[in-house]
């Protein structure tokens, strides 16, 4: 079984990344919001889990162990199986999933593509109980807001060409902390790291 991987990420797009370690690049069906994370060339630690079936051995990743924990979780629902939870965790973070569960709120579990409003509260109803905030083992590593004006200068001009505001918000720091650039933003490298983000997004798409 492939627990984690420690390596180099080489192919990133809208369903995987490539990860190569040791020489060997491993292909990684992620989340949306985790994909959004990486960019080529970086060096990441992507939680794994290793699902084989009869058509195919498939290993999907997470760069949160909470979200790999809420993945197993989902799985184990009758009529769920790894495709669905991949769609269930590109939607909702860990903890959104779980307050979801929590709150009896099918709507929002719906949102995910490929999931109904019977499967959702399928889910709701074998999952209630049974998944607690604390258990998910560290807190949402999911950025929810950007502090500082001139980072959210940029997040809103990514939102104005189509972007998302969480894919936004991961791209603006993704860009500044893989090259350097301090926050809070100076308007100087507002301009810089608009570019960076953008030609992070679309290498990405």
């Amino acid at each position: 079984m492939i627990g984690s991987l420690r390596g180099t990420v080489e192919v990133v797009d809208t369903t995987q990344a490539v990860i190569e370690v040791g020489s060997v690049g491993y292909e990684v069906r992620m989340p949306s919001a985790d994909l959004s994370r990486l960019h080529t060339g970086q060096e990441t630690h992507v939680w794994t889990y290793l699902n084989v079936s009869q058509d195919a051995i498939t290993l999907y990743g997470f760069l949160d162990s909470s979200s790999k924990k809420m993945f197993l979780q989902l799985i184990k629902v009758s009529g769920v199986g790894p495709k669905v939870a991949l769609s269930l965790l590109s939607t909702l973070s860990p903890n959104d999933l779980a307050k979801a569960v929590a709150d009896n709120d099918a709507a929002a579990l719906a949102k995910a593509p490929g999931i109904g409003k019977k499967g959702a509260q399928k889910i709701i109803l074998e999952l209630k109980g049974s998944i607690k905030l604390e258990d998910l083992g560290e807190s949402d590593a999911r950025p929810q807001q950007v502090a500082d004006a001139g980072a959210m200068q940029v997040v809103e001009g990514l939102m104005s060409l189509g972007w998302h505001q969480q894919d936004a918000q991961y791209a603006v720091q993704a860009a500044c902390e893989s090259n350097g650039i301090a926050l809070p933003l100076s308007q100087e490298d507002v301009p810089q790291v608009l570019r960076l983000a953008l030609t992070s997004l679309d290498r990405g798409r």
